[in-house]
């Protein structure tokens, strides 16, 4: 098969990708809960399981990227993605299921970086930008076209939908095998290759700004309560719709068909609110982009404790849109108010640490979430995961105050 440009090949990986995730993940949880039938403490350290590989093989498998070849990284990534959804579409066993994140954990850092590393290697970083542009719009295509190709198949069989997107991934590394091109990567130079090094050098740079700046730890504190409380809710929000709520018919279609348009109307309703919050927010203004995620981060721990006791389907639905609708808004606006408080010498560093730690309160708050839902309920565990996002509103009432230049403590008379 003839080599195609590196600028097509990324735009057909970027829509194909989200194509085969948004295939798998509408109905993964579906079948996680229906099929294996996972209680809510195994969906949540299936979650927290992958969170742990990806947390850990992020540096080595960086490697591969930076060493050896972007392209053989990329190809490794998606065969092992494709691996792991056909282990966990064909045996419907929860210890097959944490074998399969395990694989494609492992397989989403041999892509993580590497897509963004190689095609900017290939056009240019000038074009680069252009690049991303299109890739982004070939991903919101491809998971609208992925949501409809996953209710479609699941309406057969649910688990059919993984099976058919992992053997599609497997597919796409097969193709870039023969057509994927490589000719503007440069090695890392041998004095620059060991990965750990470099990070414990970058995470005691970090540690040391932090002390130097303490309104760092605003930043690091806020990731760390989205970790925490956004796992649980990840994991928990499709068991409490499969067994709190009597899903409608859609003119004689499965009930999974549903999990569909919710993720097809709040991909749209987020496209729409986006717009609407880039064209309204002053994103020059520090005080006026505080008092934007203030107000989003309110409304969301609201909305995910609404949903968690409302009994009518239809109120459900409005408020997991709302929910869909605040994450997808609110998290430019973070990375806004991040980029406002941290001057380009330390930006990077500081953005690296702030994922990390939002990946550490995903993995120490899961499990804990899990734990309630199993011993008491779904519910309570749901209600459980919207207060602890909470605490960010401390942070962020003390970081409005700080630029409004009002004293944290009243004088003492």
């Amino acid at each position: 098969m003839k080599i195609l440009s590196a600028y097509k090949v990324y735009l057909i990986l970027q829509g194909a990708t989200a194509l085969f995730f948004s295939m798998v993940f509408t109905v993964n949880l579906v079948y996680q809960a229906t099929v294996v039938h996972l209680d809510p403490l195994q969906l949540v350290l299936v979650g927290t399981l992958l969170e742990s590989v990806v947390f850990i093989c992020e540096v080595p498998t960086g490697v591969v990227a930076d060493v050896y070849s972007r392209r053989l990284s990329i190809i490794i990534g998606t065969a092992l993605i494709g691996l792991g959804f056909m282990v966990e579409g064909s045996v419907p066993l929860f210890g097959m299921v944490l074998v399969a994140q395990v694989l494609w954990g492992i397989g989403a850092t041999f892509m993580s970086g590497a897509t963004e590393a190689w095609i900017s290697d290939e056009v240019g970083e000038a074009a680069a930008g252009q690049a991303f542009l299109r890739g982004s719009q070939a991903g919101q295509i491809g998971g609208l076209v992925g949501i409809g190709a996953s209710v479609t198949l699941a309406s057969m069989r649910i688990n059919l939908p993984i099976l058919t997107g992992g053997m599609l991934f497997i597919l796409l590394s097969l193709f870039l095998i023969l057509t994927m091109p490589e000719q503007g990567f440069r090695p890392t130079p041998a004095e620059k290759r060991n990965s750990w090094q470099n990070m414990a050098h970058t995470l005691r740079g970090g540690l040391n700004m932090v002390r130097l700046r303490p309104a760092l730890f605003t930043i690091l504190g806020i990731g760390l309560f989205y970790g925490i409380s956004s796992e649980g809710f990840d994991r928990l929000w499709t068991k409490h719709i499969l067994d709190n709520f009597m899903l409608p018919r859609l003119n004689g279609f499965q009930p999974v068909v549903w999990f569909g348009v919710m993720n097809a109307v709040g991909m749209l309703l987020s496209i729409g609110a986006t717009e609407l919050a880039r064209r309204r927010l002053n994103t020059n203004s520090h005080f006026g982009v505080a008092r934007a995620l203030f107000a989003t981060t309110a409304l969301l721990v609201l909305s995910q404790i609404t949903f968690a006791w409302l009994n009518r389907f239809a109120l459900a639905l409005a408020a997991y849109w709302c929910i869909y609708v605040i994450r997808s808004v609110s998290g430019p606006i973070y990375t806004t108010w991040v980029n406002q408080r941290l001057d380009s010498r330390v930006r990077a560093t500081v953005l690296s640490m702030s994922s990390q730690v939002n990946a550490i309160g995903q993995i120490a708050g899961g499990p804990v979430v899990g734990l309630v839902g199993k011993l008491a309920s779904v519910r309570m565990a749901l209600t459980l995961s919207g207060l602890m996002l909470s605490p960010a509103l401390a942070l962020y009432s003390r970081s409005i105050r700080l630029d409004a230049g009002i004293p944290l403590m009243e004088p003492e008379q």
